[in-house]
């Protein structure tokens, strides 16, 4: 599990010295020492740390290791959503009775060479641990299971008084802080505390999250232990390096491989999904707060709509506008912003973002922030850039306003399912196309609405709703029953963005409507009485709305 090759050197920084202590060698195949020493003799994988030497003498480690201030003693507070993983933890380990349950963070990924993208943990990892931005790469939680009689644990969110038998004590193994003496300290581009700062102790992670933290060396002989009669399942697309030593041990101890593994995992996978579906009061807290970091960055795009028009990639101009703010109020972006311009609006996963922005436009923008927690907002706008809609673009967005609005009353109304939202902004869909006469000649709205029609999703082909929390697209390996198919339920968290998308060259819509898209989205929550709320009441949304807030932010 632990990386004992050579780091790679970040290309952002100076190399690293060389703990070697060989000479390094440059393109040409001559040492950089000035030694003749052929470049075949060094294996490609130890050529990037060519840029530099490591000394690796006594006498420098123990000066380099030297004159450095105490650490501080002092743990950090228990982080707010340490309660609420707890319980996650519970009702997931209530599913599993005596397994070993394995949720990898996941490792850095390789950009290019020797830079690694900005780590982001797994999903199921981070819900479980309740930790958010970059931690940890190469952690690994470990549910174990309890033997013998169960412990009474209080589960948060419980009833009061409520106790219930916990099953699983959770260990997270991870890769602590080096001492200043180590080699890693000072020459791992990767881990070494001069690279990439302090990593935290086992001490200060237990203190935070309440939970047992051991070194990730010990994490073999962990799963080892008492394997065969304990089986293991682990979250499998997590960390492949952690799958494959769980495969290990299943054969070294005689459990099953192949595809009854794959079930197992699988069904691990879907079960932390669907823990996902009802999200707890901590949750909807994160979400508020990644909308309205998202309503700052749409008001931060708009101001920016003068500076887009006079630019020859004007989409980029807006999509970097709400890129910075996501920076400073939060992790990022939760998802590539699409800033679509015009006929671009049509394209439904425009992320090129490399087209003018002229006067008279729309811009469809759809874009969220992703706060601290990992949790996401995700908003899409459609913004005149005049500040004013003309007629036929009026026309457009009001249809598919009432779309959005007949799906948010659905979803309030008692025993509605998760499709029926969907079908609820289609029925105005279809309609308001009957009206248009864009259906096919002799075709109604509600001939178009049956399976053997659809013929209105030519201009909308996407779904109305999907859940939302740390994915945007959250959820995505829950059962259809639990989800597409279920009854809406408090806790759960979606959104709601119907469209109309008409294309530039689509020539069976009149003239005025080609070029035109569509879309707004809104993220909502059910809340205990079954009413369906608004995270994002805030963001306008009406068309008198929509112009004012354009006209105020541009002083019009």
């Amino acid at each position: 599990m632990t990386d004992t090759s050579p780091p790679p050197a970040s290309a952002t920084t100076p190399a690293p010295a060389n703990p070697s202590g060989q000479a390094s060698h440059n393109g040409t195949g001559a040492a950089v020492d000035g030694s003749s020493r052929p470049e075949a003799s060094q294996p490609l994988a130890q050529r990037g740390d060519n840029r530099s030497r490591r000394p690796d003498n006594q006498a420098f480690r123990d000066f380099i290791a030297s004159g450095w201030g105490p650490r501080s003693h002092e743990l950090p507070d228990a982080l707010p959503s340490a309660p609420w993983a707890a319980a996650r933890r519970h009702r997931l380990g209530q599913l599993f009775p005596g397994e070993r349950l394995v949720l990898p963070a996941g490792s850095l990924q390789v950009r290019n060479n020797d830079c690694d993208y900005r780590f982001r943990p797994h999903s199921a990892f981070a819900h479980l641990v309740g930790t958010g931005t970059d931690f940890e790469p190469d952690a690994v939680l470990v549910l174990d299971p309890l033997a013998g009689s169960h412990v009474l644990a209080q589960a948060e969110g419980a009833r009061p008084g409520a106790q219930t038998a916990a099953t699983h004590e959770a260990v997270l193994y991870f890769r602590p802080r080096a001492s200043r003496s180590s080699e890693e300290f000072y020459a791992s581009a990767r881990y070494g505390e001069l690279w990439v700062g302090a990593r935290p102790s086992l001490e200060e992670v237990e203190a935070a999250t309440g939970i047992r933290c051991a070194p990730i060396d010990a994490l073999g002989e962990a799963l080892a232990r008492d394997a065969g009669p304990v089986r293991l399942r682990v979250i499998a697309e997590a960390d492949p390096a952690v799958t494959a030593l769980v495969a290990t041990t299943r054969h070294a101890a005689g459990l099953p491989g192949g595809q009854e593994a794959q079930e197992l995992d699988d069904r691990l996978a879907e079960a932390a999904s669907e823990l996902r579906l009802r999200k707890d009061t901590w949750e909807v807290s994160q979400l508020r707060a990644a909308v309205e970091a998202t309503r700052t960055g749409l008001e931060d795009l708009i101001r920016s709509l003068p500076r887009a028009t006079r630019h020859w990639r004007g989409e980029r101009v807006l999509e970097g506008a709400f890129a910075a703010r996501a920076r400073e109020e939060g992790n990022g972006l939760g998802y590539d912003t699409i800033a679509a311009a015009g006929d671009h609006a049509n394209t439904l996963h425009w992320i090129t973002n490399d087209g003018p922005v002229r006067p008279g436009d729309l811009v469809l923008v759809d874009a969220g922030v992703e706060v601290d927690s990992l949790y996401t907002a995700d908003v899409t706008r459609t913004i005149p850039v005049d500040g004013r809609f003309t007629e036929p673009q009026r026309r457009v967005y009001q249809a598919v306003l009432d779309a959005a609005d007949a799906a948010f009353a659905r979803a309030s109304e008692p025993g509605c399912r998760f499709r029926d939202v969907h079908a609820a902004a289609m029925e105005v869909i279809a309609d308001r196309l009957e009206q248009w006469g864009l259906l096919p000649k002799g075709v109604t709205a509600q001939d178009s609405l049956a399976p053997e029609g659809q013929y209105h999703r030519r201009w909308m082909v996407h779904g109305t709703s999907h859940h939302l929390g740390l994915d945007v697209h959250d959820c995505a390996q829950a059962r259809r029953e639990t989800s597409v198919d279920a009854v809406l339920e408090p806790g759960m968290c979606f959104t709601i963005e119907p469209g109309l998308y008409f294309r530039s060259d689509d020539l069976l819509v009149p003239p005025e409507l080609r070029g035109t898209g569509v879309r707004i989205e809104d993220d909502v929550v059910v809340c205990e009485d079954g009413r369906v709320a608004s995270l994002t009441a805030g963001i306008p949304r009406t068309v008198i709305e929509v112009e004012e807030w354009v006209s105020t932010l541009l002083g019009e």
